[in-house]
């Protein structure tokens, strides 16, 4: 069951899909999706999450979404 953070993990990853490929923070954009997609696994498989970790790698997906708009 998906909590509403988990939600809201879901959104962000959503967001950083439709960055285009051609722009510079498309490569970036990929790794915090494939570790968000990581922890989003381990919170609903009920394994040990390291939030501070998570709330990094959110803080670094909007940061890389407002970047990836100035482009």
């Amino acid at each position: 069951m998906l909590h509403k953070s988990n939600e809201f993990i879901l959104v962000l990853l959503s967001r950083l899909e439709r960055i285009s490929a051609d722009s510079s923070w498309s490569h970036q954009a990929s790794g915090i999706r494939g570790a968000l997609f990581r922890l989003l696994a381990q919170i609903e498989n009920g394994h040990p999450v390291d939030f501070a970790g998570l709330d990094r790698l959110v803080d670094k997906g909007y940061d890389i979404l407002t970047k990836s708009l100035e482009d």
